[in-house]
């Protein structure tokens, strides 16, 4: 149960505000373990719908579900040089087991390409053992120096796909299907716009030839990286020999692909949807969409109120709608409103001896709407899934037009801090392609470029800082 301390806000101290935010509506908890986190119930209970709808798109484009091992080979990762150049300072290494030290240390996984390719290079043989498209739901590590609930701890919870194909033109359309695919997700299920575009060279995963990614844009004008879909080229399929006979009767490498997302998709809801009075869900992945709230003086009130309450629940269930009847006794209502607000519920139905009696329930918005609604229990069920959909809709919109309103073009150097200081947000400036010019306004400003983004054009101007010709228009923003 929800304790009555007040939550920070937003404009006081916002990384407070989010702590509260997480600890208040019982989604995780610090794990005894440093950087680690314990997902509640409740917040567990999100990412099971994630996966359940995520997993649902994978099957739907060919992919299928696999699991390997939690420990690499140190020799593994050793084998694709730019692989471990990126992930060498985050691993955490097994050396001892059963009290002996170990003849090779193991990797605890920050990431599968190496084990998941050494698997692939036994079961292609032929052009015809391709194209092999899997994904994992599993746990990685990567020793973070700085964590944050859900956004980034030392393991976390994710989804990793590894695809191998013919030729480079497949793996291309895999790299950019999966990406929409995240993209569709993020919008349609979290409510959160994204946009989609490539990293640069200097922000791309490592061993990878391209990036793709999707960036989200919080509520504190900070960019939160969604998801990315990753051109692996031959690099790994060359470091682990995944070859096959191909059609014209020659040895040839694989092309491989991966991509993943993770549970910082969790932070990445609260942040953009969540508010002052406590969170703040998408009815499409709220652990409880619906919250029945029966109201009863006595016993014979009780049994009464209660019996309409769970004949709308079975009303709710056979609409798709999952209900959740809060029947807790020695409660007041008040306090249970409070509670279930905090919680992000996006639908309370209060439902008292007096709505009975009238065949009528009362229906209350967490967002998108002034006032409550009187609704005749025989047409509750109907009406409750139209404000789900109508609340879904209004979090896309307003989170949408909060991109929209803090995404400012600039064409210099002084009015690119100037926003950035500011009202902050994606800040839109030409690029001259140098890695000297990006690290130099990193390290300046903190800002990062989020992605070159798909409606890339070749832009007219000056590098922002440089002054030399751009040669992209990106999306610069400071992000977590």
């Amino acid at each position: 149960m929800a304790d009555d301390k007040k939550i920070t806000k937003r404009a006081d101290d916002y990384s407070a505000w989010y702590q509260d935010i997480v600890l208040r509506a019982e989604l995780a908890d610090y794990s005894p373990v440093r950087g680690c986190m314990v997902f509640r119930p409740r917040g567990y209970a999100i990412w099971e719908n994630i996966q359940r709808d995520m997993d649902r798109r994978f099957k739907e484009t060919g992919h299928v579900n696999a699991y390997f091992p939690l420990m690499i080979p140190e020799s593994f990762m050793k084998k694709e040089a730019q692989h471990v150049e990126g992930f060498a300072p985050e691993c955490a290494v097994v050396t001892h087991g059963g009290g002996e030290k170990l003849e090779e240390p193991l990797v605890i996984r920050p990431t599968s390409e190496t084990i998941i390719g050494s698997m692939y290079a036994k079961w292609v043989q032929s052009y015809r053992d391709l194209p092999i498209l899997i994904n994992q739901w599993a746990n990685v590590v990567r020793w973070e120096m700085r964590t944050r609930l859900f956004l980034r701890t030392t393991e976390f919870l994710w989804q990793e796909g590894h695809t191998v194909h013919e030729t480079h033109d497949e793996a291309w359309e895999e790299v950019v299907r999966m990406l929409g695919v995240y993209r569709s997700f993020a919008e349609e299920m979290l409510a959160v716009p994204v946009i989609a575009g490539r990293k640069s060279d200097s922000e791309r995963f490592a061993g990878a030839l391209t990036t793709l990614c999707i960036e989200g844009l919080m509520q504190d004008g900070k960019a939160l990286q969604c998801g990315t879909s990753h051109d692996l080229g031959q690099n790994f399929t060359k470091a682990f020999d995944i070859k096959y006979l191909g059609r014209d009767g020659k040895q040839a490498f694989a092309w491989s692909t991966s991509w993943g997302v993770s549970t910082r998709l969790i932070g990445a809801l609260i942040m953009a949807h969540s508010d002052d009075q406590g969170l703040v869900m998408p009815p499409n992945v709220a652990p409880e969409p619906v919250v029945i709230v029966p109201i009863w003086k006595n016993d014979d009130e009780k049994a009464l109120v209660l019996g309409k309450a769970h004949e709308l629940a079975q009303a709710l269930k056979a609409c798709g709608i999952k209900p959740h009847v809060d029947d807790r006794e020695n409660l007041k209502p008040g306090f249970k409103y409070n509670e279930w607000e905090l919680r992000g519920v996006p639908v309370r139905v209060e439902l008292g001896p007096r709505d009975v009696a009238s065949s009528q329930c009362v229906l209350a918005r967490r967002v998108s709407g002034t006032g409550k609604e009187t609704v005749p229990l025989a047409q509750a069920a109907t009406r409750i899934g139209e404000v789900l959909k109508e609340i879904q809709a209004f979090l896309f919109e307003r989170a949408l037009a909060y991109r929209k309103e803090h995404t400012t073009s600039v064409s210099t150097y002084d009015q690119f801090k100037q926003v950035l200081d500011g009202k902050g947000g994606f800040v839109r400036a030409n690029w001259d392609g140098t890695k000297e010019t990006e690290a130099r306004i990193k390290e300046e400003t903190k800002a990062t470029i989020r992605c070159i983004p798909d409606d890339d054009h070749a832009p007219t101007g000056n590098d922002v800082l440089s002054g030399a010709p751009g040669k992209h228009s990106v999306l610069y923003a400071r992000a977590y």
